[in-house]
Order: C-alpha cells, then sequence, then structure tokens
C-alpha cells in the first residue's frame, strides 16, 4: 500500500471491519480467508491456549480462529471477547491469562497484530495514518474517555501507526452514507453496536461540485446489543442456575446472591469467575441450596466454559425475534438443556429501560443540534441492534418512515473511516479526544 491509501479500523465490541480507501473511489473492505470461508466483520475475540503438559507452548489466535479453538478445546482455552467494554473503565487494570498479565492495552494490541496477520498481503504494508472510529459515549459506569483513548494509543502504536487519528463512529457511518446524496441534506445516523448506541447529526452540502459536510450535534449512550443479550440472559437462564433461588445458613434461609449472575452481562467474565473467590464460594454452596441442582447447573456452566454456546442461544433468539413474533429460545449444553417460547413483546418487556435510555440519548442529539425532528432529511441506521424492532420504532414515532434507511450493518464506519481520511480539512472530523460541539 502507497500514502496515497487511508486506512479506516471500526474496533467494535462484537466485530472488528477494516477498510482501505484511494485517492477517488469507494472504500473497499479488507477480507480474511477464514476456516468457514472468506469474510470482512472479523470478530473481537482472543484464545489462549496453553496445553497442561506443556505450558510454555501457548498459542494465541483471534477472530474465527479463536472462536475455533475454543469449541475444539473449551477446558483448556481461555476465551475473551466484549473486551472494548473495558476500554474506559479504570477498575479495569489487568487480567491473568495462563499466568501472564494483560492489561487493556496488551488485549488489544495482541488482537490488532492479529488482525494484520491473518489479513496477510492486504495489511502487509500499511500507512503511517489511521483513522479510528470510536464511541460518542464509552460502556460502562463512569467511563473515562482519556484513560480509554490512552489505552487505545499504546495498542495502534503497537500495530506500527504513527498518526493515530479518532473520528466518532456514527459519523464514520454518515459519511458512508453521503455518498449516495444528491442534494443538500441533514442526516441523523444511529450506530448501534454490542456496547454502545451512538448518534450524530450531520448536514451535507454541494459546494462547488463537492460535498461539503458540517457536524451539528451528537449524543451516545453505554448500552446496546450487550445488554439486551443480558436481559435475555438474566430472565431465560439464571434463574434456572440459582438466581432467585435460596440456601440454608445456621438455621436461616437467606437468598443466594445475585452477584454471582452479573458476570453473564460480560461473556469474558464467566472464564474469570473459574478460579474466582466466588466460585469456591458457590462450590460450598451445593451444600446448603435449597435446589442444589440449579447451583450444579451454574458450576457446570463456568467450569465447561459455556459461554460461547450462551452467547450463540442468545444471538439466534434475538435475530429469530427481529423478523418473528414468537420464537424458541434453546440453549443446550452437557447435562443443561433450557428451551423456552419467547413472545417478541415479552422481549421487548425486558429491555425497556435500554430502549428508554437509548430514546432518550436520540432526543439529545436532536437538542445538541438545535432541531426538531422536522429539521432531519435522512434517518441512517446501522450496526446489528438496529434491526431490532424496538429500536426501529423508536425512529418511526419520530420521523416518517420513507426517510429511514438502514442497511450496511457491519460495514459502513469502517468504510466511512477511511473515506474520512480523504478529506481537506480533516482536523474537522479527526483529533486525539474531539471536544464537544459548541
Amino acid at each position: 500500500m502507497t500514502a496515497a491509501f487511508t486506512l479506516g479500523i471500526d474496533f467494535g465490541t462484537t466485530n472488528t471491519v477494516v477498510a482501505m480507501a484511494g485517492p477517488d473511489g469507494a472504500a473497499e473492505l479488507v477480507r480474511f480467508p477464514a476456516p468457514e470461508g472468506e469474510l470482512f466483520a472479523f470478530r473481537s475475540c482472543l484464545s489462549f491456549h496453553a496445553p497442561p503438559e506443556a505450558p510454555s507452548e501457548r498459542t494465541i489466535a483471534a477472530g474465527p480462529w479463536a472462536i475455533e479453538a475454543y469449541v475444539e478445546d473449551p477446558a483448556e482455552t481461555r476465551f475473551i471477547q466484549s473486551f472494548k467494554s473495558f476500554a474506559a473503565q479504570e477498575s479495569f487494570t489487568e487480567t491473568q491469562v495462563l499466568g501472564r498479565r494483560y492489561r487493556f492495552e496488551d488485549l488489544l494490541s495482541t488482537f490488532l497484530l492479529k488482525v494484520r496477520d491473518y489479513a496477510g498481503a492486504a495489511m502487509s504494508e500499511l500507512p503511517a495514518r489511521v483513522i479510528v472510529g470510536r464511541p460518542v459515549t464509552f460502556a460502562g459506569a463512569s467511563p473515562s474517555e482519556p484513560l480509554a483513548l490512552s489505552r487505545y494509543e499504546t495498542a495502534f502504536k503497537r500495530m506500527g501507526f504513527s498518526e493515530i487519528l479518532y473520528a466518532y463512529e456514527p459519523v464514520g457511518a454518515a459519511f458512508f452514507f453521503a455518498r449516495e446524496l444528491d442534494h443538500d441534506a441533514t442526516v441523523l445516523v444511529g450506530d448501534f453496536g454490542g456496547g454502545t448506541s451512538d448518534f450524530s447529526i450531520i448536514r451535507f452540502e454541494r459546494e462547488a461540485g463537492e460535498m461539503r459536510s458540517i457536524p451539528l450535534g451528537r449524543s451516545g449512550v453505554g448500552v446496546a446489543g450487550d445488554a439486551f443479550d443480558y436481559r435475555i440472559i438474566d430472565q431465560l437462564v439464571s434463574p434456572e442456575l440459582g438466581k432467585g433461588s435460596s440456601y440454608e445458613s445456621f438455621g436461616k434461609v437467606l437468598p443466594v446472591p445475585n452477584r454471582y449472575y452479573s458476570a453473564f452481562a460480560r461473556w469474558d467474565q464467566l472464564a474469570l469467575m473459574r478460579a474466582s473467590r466466588e466460585m469456591r464460594e458457590i462450590r460450598k454452596l451445593v451444600r446448603e441450596a435449597v435446589e442444589p441442582e440449579k447451583i450444579e447447573r451454574l458450576i457446570e456452566v463456568l467450569d465447561e466454559n459455556y459461554g460461547y454456546r450462551l452467547y450463540r442461544a442468545v444471538s439466534d433468539l434475538k435475530v429469530a425475534l427481529s423478523s418473528a413474533e414468537r420464537a424458541e429460545f434453546r440453549f443446550e449444553a452437557g447435562s443443561i438443556a433450557i428451551r423456552r417460547e419467547v413472545a417478541r413483546a415479552e422481549f421487548e418487556s425486558w429491555i425497556a429501560p435500554e430502549l428508554g435510555l437509548i430514546e432518550r440519548a436520540v432526543d439529545e442529539a436532536l437538542a445538541a443540534a438545535g432541531l426538531t425532528a422536522d429539521g432531519v432529511d435522512r434517518i441512517f441506521l446501522t450496526g446489528g441492534s438496529s434491526l431490532v424492532p424496538a429500536v426501529r420504532e423508536i425512529f418511526h414515532r419520530r420521523f416518517p418512515r420513507e426517510r429511514i434507511e438502514t442497511g450496511a450493518e457491519l460495514e459502513s464506519i469502517a468504510s466511512g473511516l477511511a473515506l474520512i481520511g480523504r478529506e481537506r480539512e480533516l482536523a474537522r472530523w479527526t483529533g486525539r479526544a474531539q471536544s464537544p460541539l459548541p
């Protein structure tokens, strides 16, 4: 690759996408020759494997290769995903993986270097500059934006970039969408990822034959697809694993602590629990539990590392409910079999708190831009959770349906980031830590 190309990287909670753009024309996605066929949406996960008989022979894999390693040998493989959710969390300092300490920036740089390796010739030569997507609001309670960007900076420098610029993820999606505009328009972009839901309002105008873009307002909230997943697990799975049940201690009947089930909010925390103090407490709880069979199921899920299978079951239910009014949830692993029919309306009642936060963020973006719904010409929704009917309904209540478009759920941000790299007024759209709009 030459300097004439620009590179955009959308490091997402669930998937990572890389795009390249030359001086003219559309952006092109980097594709990976994965085990199950070529793909461009590279799963944001890592696996670490070291057989007990040879612990020094550590093998690290990423994306579909990490999933393959985990499925083949879950007992001896540490599987980590959704780690982007910890980027801005001061409470997350490091984790132990097979006897070695990994900070967030270590996990991210390990992942990025694997992405480059798996891409082969497509990423064998990289430009000095990269445009990196970042959420409007990082996930987690009291997220620290400076901390997250500092961690990003360290990791991307290790990949070999000397100039690292950041653009808001929905802004990247807006640039992708603006390719098809043939007239001036004010566009609201909603980007629904795994960890965050972000919104940007941008005015696109034709000037001397070129499209000029003016940022008007933005907002974001640290809830999205992963939060929806947790609601499903909390309603369908955790009760079967002992949540809400009781145990006896010194003649008293006490509730099983809810904290044992909080790890299900983050997939990678399940693996961390196996060596935790809480895991020792859970094992002792079997003897005292009123329903010991439920606690035994919880232990099996954690000991046998069923996190990925559980993730697939939850994902399948969400996809099914996006097009059907009812669908069956089915989680089967080892001795555990949980099946239940779920109505879409029931699922929507579970995620009502998150829907409320998303709805408020949309209104905040409009307020920041000084606009009413009538002042927005086009709405572009992207990201996997934009397919959830209840999410789309938030926009249908505010805007005429003919103004709303969806599509390119996985490619729009990375492609838009690469296109931003061609902008003459690059500083308007990027920076190490963008300041709020006036």
